[in-house]
Formats: structure tokens, sequence, C-alpha cells
């Protein structure tokens, strides 16, 4: 199952929740209504005076006629039940609209940043920057549970661009570099197939349904007091509202957690083998498992966790029903097929000896990393399937050439990329133009707008470093991102209008200063508004050609001379190509000097497909770049921006590639 057909399946899975809440909500609401009607049969043959109370009750509880007289204060319950679970529900998600960060410090998780001097926390910081700028998404947001010794670890939020990944201290200690590796790969799958938004709305669901039983347990404290203080006739009747709630309210809890057993159980497999497909290497995931059976089921959590246990990597505490997670010894065997159940007992004898040797693995493997950031790069063979299936699972050939593009940023350009101070700084620092005269308009924009501080600092990084190499610019976009997200909004809406000025300063855009705006305008809105964003919609192709082909025939145009007549025939050629890809037998490219705003328009649609269609778009513009057998950095940063502004989070690709 690939990047799409994950993301059509989460779909599905939230279209089922969404009824399985309905129902559940009508069926508490119809079992308050008869609870409020038992009252009301109950208490009338008294007030009217009926000498055998329990044939007049059970007589005015079967007449049809009562319930059409009750029938205004059976809408008034039912009204208000309701209403209550779809508030609370809709509140608790609400609640969470902040992103991934806001479920990570409720956790009373803390963020961990580039700089942080803690070297178990480097590598973590390091292990997901790896994996996120592979597989083509913004680094999420990275926390560490620092009072939880088990082994575990979650992802939240609602998109790609708020997420937060969150680990336990005792995941931090406990497992190696490829181990860890595994577990992040894991929550990395849950971002892609949108898990993520699956589990806020159960959260949501779930706190919905226990406020009735909240709401019975007032009743029944209300009414002990008023027992207590003064003699009331109808305190039975009180009373019995209350325990009604509380039992509808548990019962409704028990089929919510049911759903949320049934649904996470399943998905919990398909990211273990999501994670095998990450980093190649069974092991490494198989080996976090076994070491939290080794530690007699550390992945419990100290807090309370049954809101998120459906969320955690592990079991968050003992579960006796309807468990969210498979047991451990099946997903184990599931990932490697030999695996002998003694190992456990044989790998805790030795961990209790050398509980530390993961340190000395992490050290040989970032030596290993610096030894293949000084080979040359090479091209590889790639094909479109290759590529189609590596979104949302990139290889470990894609995460080391993250890790050689990352170990090639020098490390002040580096650090201060990651510093909340210096991040716009770096941004802007990356529309620098060449050409000296231009470069001097662009440094008086930003003392203008940004002031002479910030001007400042850019004349630092270009004494130090000099302009930025091109191949550099994305991924510093990239890593750049959660500083930004940090940072006022109202600073980063001063940025953005800097960068526009900056951009157009020429008086045209290219690919990059278009590509660099669109991105980052994109990634921040998501992150403040994450609640309204979809990652796919239900358009089909056939209504988006003219769209389709804009989009290829700036991909093609910008991957040639298209000024040269050699130049617009490959152009020509690579765009042909392409569009047969989705069997659309268009002849000739379109493309005009106002290609950025043809695109806007025609982004915002392709948007809009579905996962599938989705999928034959990055085939298409795939087979489009590969024509020449080559990519060069332009159409590469246009190529993976492209995806990004889709929600296809495209991994890296060599420089050079065959088809």
């Amino acid at each position: 199952m690939n990047f799409f057909e994950h993301q059509a399946r989460a779909r599905k899975q939230s279209r089922w929740i969404i009824i399985a809440f309905i129902v559940v909500t009508l069926l508490i609401v119809l079992a308050i209504d008869l609870i409020v009607m038992a009252v009301f049969a109950v208490q009338a043959p008294v007030a009217d005076g009926v000498n055998y109370v329990s044939q007049g009750a059970f007589s005015q509880f079967t007449n049809p006629d009562a319930w059409i007289a009750n029938s205004g204060i059976l809408l008034i319950s039912s009204g208000a039940t309701a209403g209550l679970i779809g508030l609370a529900s809709l509140g608790k998600i609400a609640s969470l609209r902040s992103g991934g960060g806001k479920v990570a410090r409720d956790m009373g998780a803390t963020i961990v940043t580039a700089d942080t001097r803690d070297p178990l926390r480097r590598r973590l910081y390091n292990v997901v920057e790896e994996i996120s700028l592979a597989s083509g998404a913004p680094v999420p947001e990275v926390y560490v549970m620092e009072n939880e010794p088990g082994i575990n670890a979650f992802a939240a939020g609602y998109t790609a661009a708020d997420a937060a990944v969150a680990v336990t201290q005792g995941a931090l200690e406990k497992l190696s570099r490829s181990e860890l590796q595994g577990v992040i790969a894991h929550e990395f799958s849950h971002i892609f197939n949108g898990d993520m938004r699956i589990n806020i709305r159960m959260m949501g669901i779930i706190f919905g349904i226990t406020v009735i039983a909240i709401a019975g347990r007032k009743f029944l404290h209300a009414t002990s007091f008023r027992r207590s203080s003064s003699r009331d006739n109808n305190a039975g009747a009180v009373v019995a509202i209350g325990l009604g709630l509380m039992v509808v309210g548990y019962i409704g809890l028990f089929f919510a957690r049911w759903m949320k057993s049934a649904l996470s159980r399943q998905r919990e497999y398909l990211a273990d083998a999501s994670a095998v497909q990450f980093t190649r290497d069974p092991s490494s995931i198989a080996g976090a498992l076994k070491k939290i059976a080794a530690y007699s089921h550390s992945s419990y959590l100290k807090g309370d966790a049954e809101e998120v246990s459906h969320m955690l990597f592990g079991s968050g505490y003992r579960q006796f029903m309807f468990a969210t997670h498979p047991p451990l010894e099946k997903r184990i065997e599931r990932i490697e097929k030999r695996f002998d159940p003694s190992e456990i007992t044989a790998l805790a004898a030795k961990l209790r000896s050398n509980e530390h040797r993961e340190h000395e693995e992490a050290t040989i493997a970032a030596q290993e990393q610096q030894r293949k950031a000084e080979k040359k790069k090479s091209g590889g063979i790639f094909d479109i399937e290759n590529i189609i299936s590596n979104i949302g699972n990139p290889d470990v050939e894609r995460i080391a050439a993250a890790a050689m593009l990352t170990a090639s940023i020098s490390d002040g350009l580096s650090s201060a990329a990651h510093s909340l101070e210096w991040a716009p700084e770096v941004m802007l620092y990356c529309l620098l133009d060449n050409d000296q005269a231009l470069r001097d308009q662009q440094l008086m924009i930003v003392i203008e707008k940004m002031g002479d501080i910030s001007e400042q600092k850019l004349q630092h990084l270009l004494t130090a470093h000099g302009t930025v190499r091109a191949d550099q610019r994305l991924p510093l976009l990239e890593i750049c991102f959660p500083s930004l997200k940090r940072r006022p909004f109202t600073d980063v809406e001063k940025l953005l209008a800097t960068v526009d000025l900056m951009a157009s300063v020429d008086n045209r855009i290219d690919s990059f200063e278009y590509l660099l705006s669109r991105l980052i305008k994109q990634y921040m809105h998501e992150a403040n508004i994450p609640s309204k964003t979809r990652l796919h919609g239900s358009k089909k192709l056939s209504s988006c050609v003219g769209e389709l082909t804009t989009v290829v025939s700036v991909v093609a145009a910008h991957g040639q001379n298209s000024q040269s007549a050699a130049g617009l025939q490959a152009a020509q050629k690579a765009f042909r190509a392409g569009m047969a890809v989705a069997d659309i037998n268009h002849t000739n490219l379109s493309f005009t000097d106002n290609w950025h705003e043809e695109v806007d328009k025609a982004i915002d649609k392709l948007d809009n497909l579905t996962s599938k269609d989705k999928s034959t778009v990055v085939a298409v513009l795939v087979r489009t770049v590969l024509d020449d057998r080559k990519i060069i950095t332009e159409e590469h940063e246009m190529l993976r921006v492209l995806c990004s502004l889709i929600h296809v989070p495209l991994p890296i690709l060599n420089e050079v590639a065959s088809v």
C-alpha cells in the first residue's frame, strides 16, 4: 500500500469514525430519553393520586399518548444531550488546533531545539531532521517527556506542517540510534498516512461521550447535597436521572473505546511495516519492541495515558480490555518471521549488564555518515514506480543523501538556520542575488522592512559564507521552519512581505523566489490554522487537465533552455512524455512570462484532487523531469516544492537519474 492508498484509507476511516460517533450519539440520546420518560412515568401516577403506582407507571410508560404529551420535554432532553456531546467533542478538538506541540506540552513534554548540548537530544533531533529532509516534509517540532523512564513515543498534529514528534526520556537513554530511527520512522508513517488527524478526532469523540458520565456524577453529587440539607420529594427522580446518565455514559464510553481499539491496532501494524520500508532494516524497529518487552513492558507512562493511548508507539498503561496496541510478540513476529520469544529473556540479561552501549553505536553511526558525506555524489537508477513508492517511505539511500546534504552545510550556517534569532535572516539570505547591484537593493529593502539589525546579520552571513549554494537553499528553508513557527505571527507576516519585495527587485520572479514565497506561506498558514487544511479532495484529474498542462509546461520549460531552438525542442519532448503518463494527448506546452500566477491558480485546484489522482500528477511531473535522464537543481527544487504544495512529501532525488 503506497502513500496515496494510505491517504485514501485514512479518509475512509475518518468517515467511519464520524458515522460511528453519530450512531453512538443517537443511541445515547435515545437511552436518556427512555430514562426521562421512565422517571415521568413513575412520578405521574403519584401526582394524580393513583393507588397502584407500578401498574400506573407501566401503563403511562407504554401509552403513546403519554409520549406525545411529554414530547416537549423529550425534545429538550434530546437536544441537550446531543448538544452536550457535540459541543464537548468540538471543544476538545478545537483546543488541539494549536497543533501537535499543544498535545505534547499537555503531556508534560519539553521542546528540543537544534542547538541543544545534550548528546542524546542532539541525536534525536538529527534523526528527525534526516527523515524529514529525506521524505520531503517540513521538520516537525521535537519533544522529550523528561519524567517518563519507559520506552515510548507519539506523533500529533493535523498536518505535516503543524506536526510534533515526542519521545520519552527512556527511549532516548535505552534505544540505539538505529532503534530510535525505527521508532521515529514509525511515527512519521502516522504523519504521512493521515493517522494524526484521526487520533485527534478520536480524542474529541471520547471526551464528548465521557461528558455524559461526568454529568451523571454531578447530578448525584448535587442530589446528596440537597438530601442532606433539606427534604425533597423529587430527590429520588434526580438520583435516578444521575445514575442513568452515568450508566449510559459509561456504556457509550465502552463502545467508543472499542472503536478506538479496533482502529488503532491495525494502524500500528501498518506503521511498523512502513518503518521497515523507511529504514530497510527490520532489526531497528524490532529491536525497540524487544527492548520494551525485555524491560517488562516498559512502555507504560507514569502519567495518565488513557486519553492519548491510541497515539503512542507502545501501550501507555496496562489494558485488560480493548487494547489499542497488538501484543508485542505479535508485532515482532510480523517484522521478523523467525522470532523466538526466548530472545527476550536473553536480551533482558544482556541489557542489565550494558544499558549504555547505544552511545558507542551513535558515535560509529556519526562517523559513517561523515565518510558518506565526503564521497562524490553519483547518479542512481530510478523508475517512476520506485520514486512513487518512496513517498512517505524514503529508503536508506534517501536518508543517507539527506545526511550528506546536511553535512555539506557549514556549521555556522547550520547553527544560524536552527537558531530562533537567526532563522528569518537565513531565509532572506537564500534570496540574495549574485549580482552586487541587485543585492544592494535587496539589503536596502531589508533595512526598511526588517531593520538594520537584520541587514547586519545578512552582511555577516555573506562575509562568512558567501552567496548560498543553489542545492542548499531548499534544505535551509526546511531547517529554518521549526524556528520560524515559534516566532510571533506578526513577525512572520512582516518577513513574508519582505520576501515578496526582495523577489521582485529585478522586476522578475525566478523559480526559486516564487517557490520559496509560496511554500513558506503555505507552511506558516497551515501551522497557524491546521484544522482548516485538507490533505486531499474529491476532484478528478479529468476536470483539471488545463491546470495539469500549465504546471507540466512550467516544469518542462525550467528544465531546459527554452530560449534556444534545441532547448525548446527538449522541453516540448519532456512535456509530451510527462502528459503521456496521464494518458493525455497534448501536443504543445503552454508557457508564458506570468507563469507563476497561472501556477498559483493551477496548484490550488490540483490540491483538491483525490489521493489516487495526485499520485498520477506526481508521476507526470517526475517523468517530465527525468525525460533527459538528469535532474538539475532548479528542476529538483521545483519538483519537490510543487509536490509539497499539493501535500505530497517527495523524497530527495539524486542529481542524475535514469528512466
